[in-house]
Order: C-alpha cells, then sequence, then structure tokens
C-alpha cells in the first residue's frame, strides 16, 4: 500500500521545482493537483486506498505523456475531519494554486465546497457518499454514487429476496449517517420494510456496548450500519462479542480490506458501484492489471473512483492544452460540460447537470474470500 506521506513529501518537492503549476495556469509543462485525504487518525487506512488509485492514474498518464509535461499530486492530511480539510484546502488553493482537488468524506467535503465554489476550484469527491453532496455548487463534481442510490439499490433486495423486514440503523452522527437516516425513513416503507429504532453513535466513539444492548432487544432482521473507518470495524465485532447474530448491511464503506478480513463481518452485506473487473474495455483493463501487478491482489470501487478522478482530470486537461487554453478550475468546468462521456473503469461515463455520475449499482456479500456479487440488476 503507498505510503501518503512519502508522496506528499515528493509533491511538496515537486510543486517548488515548478512555477507554472503555483500559478494555477498550464499549458504543455509539469502540472500538479492536490488531494485531501486522511493521512492520520483512526480512517488513515482510507487514504492509503484512495491514494493507490490516484497515483496510478497520475503514473499512467505521464507513461502516455498526455498533458505534454508531468503530472504530480500534492497530498494534505484532512484527518477526515471538516476543519482539517478547510486548513488543507486553503494551502492547495491559495498557497499551491492547483486547479483541481481530490476530495472524500461527507462532512470533509461539504466543508471544503464553499472554498471551491469562491476559488473557482473544481473539488471531486470519490469516497464520501451524503446525497447533499449532489447539491454543492457547480465546482463540486462527485465521481461515485451517493447514498440515496445505495440505499434505494440495497432495500428492495433485503425486504424481497431476503425476506428481512425490520431494520436498525446504527449511525455515525455526522452529515453522512444523517443523510442515510432520512434515505431509510423515506425508503424502507413504501419497500414493506420498517426502520425499528435509529441509534446515533459519536464520531469519535469506539465502545458500543450499550447500543449493542438496545440492538439485541430490538430484535432486527438486519443491522444497516452507517460508519466508517476503524469505527465500524469496532461495532461489528463488539456486536458480535455482545451475543447479536443478525447480519450486517452498509454501502461502500464495507468494501475496505479490513472488513472484508474481519471473521466477524462475513454475510454482511454492502452496495457499491457495478464494476466489471474482468471487463476486455482497454481502461479497465489497464487498470487491473496494473494494480494487481503492483499490488498483487485486486482493486475495489474506492481505488478506482479516484483512478477515474485523476484520469478524467487528465482527459480534460489534454483537451485544454489542444486549444491553447491554462488549465484552470474555470476551464476545467467549462470543458467537463461540453465533453458529454468519459471513457473511464468501467466504461463510458456521463455526468447528471448537478456533477453527479450515474452508474448502475451491485450488492455485495462479504465471505472471508474476496467477496461475492449477490446482485447487479440495482440502478
Amino acid at each position: 500500500m503507498i505510503k501518503l506521506s512519502k508522496a506528499l513529501k515528493l509533491g511538496r518537492m515537486g510543486i517548488v521545482a515548478c512555477a507554472l503549476a503555483a500559478s494555477g495556469v498550464a499549458y504543455a509543462a509539469d502540472v500538479t493537483i492536490g488531494a485531501l485525504f486522511p493521512m492520520s487518525g483512526p480512517n488513515a487506512s482510507y487514504g492509503d486506498i484512495f491514494g493507490s488509485g490516484a497515483n496510478l492514474a497520475a503514473e499512467h498518464i505521464n507513461a502516455d505523456n498526455l498533458l505534454g509535461g508531468k503530472l504530480s499530486i500534492q497530498y494534505e492530511d484532512s484527518q477526515a475531519l471538516p476543519q482539517a480539510g478547510v486548513i488543507g484546502m486553503n494551502k492547495l488553493v491559495n498557497v499551491q494554486k492547483v486547479p483541481y482537488v481530490l476530495s472524500a468524506f461527507t462532512g470533509v467535503s461539504k466543508a471544503i465546497s464553499t472554498i471551491a465554489t469562491r476559488t473557482k476550484t473544481v473539488a471531486v469527491n470519490g469516497g464520501g457518499v451524503g446525497p447533499d453532496l449532489a447539491e454543492l455548487g457547480q465546482y463540486f463534481w462527485n465521481i461515485i454514487p451517493l447514498a440515496n442510490y445505495e440505499v434505494r439499490a440495497i432495500i428492495p433486495y433485503l425486504v424481497n429476496e431476503r425476506k428481512m423486514k425490520n431494520f436498525v440503523l446504527v449511525y455515525v452522527d455526522d452529515p453522512l449517517g444523517q443523510a442515510i437516516k432520512k434515505e431509510l425513513e423515506g425508503a424502507l416503507p413504501p419497500a414493506g420494510g420498517k426502520l425499528v429504532e435509529a441509534l446515533s453513535v459519536p464520531a469519535t466513539a469506539q465502545q458500543f456496548g450499550g447500543i449493542a444492548a438496545r440492538v439485541r432487544a430490538a430484535n432486527p432482521d438486519v443491522i444497516y450500519v452507517a460508519s466508517y473507518g476503524s469505527q465500524q470495524s469496532q461495532i461489528v465485532k463488539q456486536f458480535r462479542d455482545n451475543g447479536i447474530k443478525q447480519p450486517f448491511a452498509s454501502y461502500t464503506a464495507f468494501s475496505i480490506p479490513e472488513i472484508n478480513a474481519q471473521p466477524e463481518a462475513a454475510g454482511s452485506m454492502y452496495t457499491s458501484q457495478n464494476i466489471d473487473w474482468n471487463s476486455q474495455d482497454a481502461v479497465t483493463k489497464r487498470f487491473v492489471d496494473d494494480y494487481k501487478k503492483k499490488y498483487n491482489k485486486m482493486p475495489t470501487a474506492y481505488i478506482a473512483n479516484y483512478y477515474n478522478a485523476v484520469r478524467m482530470f487528465g482527459l480534460l486537461a489534454q483537451q485544454l492544452i489542444k486549444k491553447g487554453q491554462p488549465v484552470t478550475g474555470e476551464n476545467l468546468l467549462k470543458q467537463r460540460v461540453e465533453t458529454k462521456t468519459f471513457d473511464l473503469v468501467g466504461g463510458k461515463v456521463t455526468f447528471a447537470e448537478n456533477g453527479t455520475v450515474t452508474m448502475p449499482m451491485q450488492i455485495n456479500e462479504i465471505d472471508g474470500k474476496g467477496g461475492k456479487v449477490l446482485s447487479t440488476s440495482a440502478k
């Protein structure tokens, strides 16, 4: 796994050496984009995961000489916290003058969106899934399906195929968790399900014995976990330690290696966008083959998202350079609106007017052997 602290040092060295990128204007020359990922704290593993996809895309862009100069990524540590994200965003935009920033986590993304709009800097989210991320302005793009699509994809499957009618939600008390709670409250009754209990936990909580007792008393058919990082792993383990046997369900956050390797998580179901890893599509095949060669394992949807986010920058910037236009956030936005489809990992992708991708979904089950796909029909 890539250690982003090393990448950060290299990125800073690259910025000192690259005056054009630091000015925010680039033609056929070196250019730097930014990334706000957690590189410390309980969610640092996400930073490594996201960065492995972003860095591979930059390597491919440079190998293809797509921009006529070198593309570098400047990493700043968001710690997955809004305040740290704002500090990092201000540094990237006001000091480094990057035209394009990779973002992650709902709270961080919402916090930096006003800076993106004010400075006309494109921010691209590939990890946060709060539905209101679709409403953060024209300079904020989502290259991941948002939570409303994920919740709507899994509910009919759980209710109709698995006959799970009674749900308990355990959610982190932040914008992501609150958004998923709202979505479940609205989507369950029409599908024939019921939210019998919704239990919030602070973002910093790591002890869940009391919550486990309330879940046990509610006796649901399934427990939907809306959390992330080490917290979701602790919820799963401590619930099992407290004798709770019902299956877990969740969103893309359950795709991380720590959860998939956790014995207590076996049988858990989660949604993600549908990507055919065996596709012979040139972009997808190159991504999968090179990722497996570099890391000796299969990529995940999160990794593909950030590969796609950087690849999309490369495609947009290439067109601007061909036109003799500077690579600025404003020009990147205009070029994205002008470009109807993008050849990305997973196939051709289009954006809705609000800057959010739409794509098919799939439902996965953790089996301790790399996981299996249960359904690919959900949209």
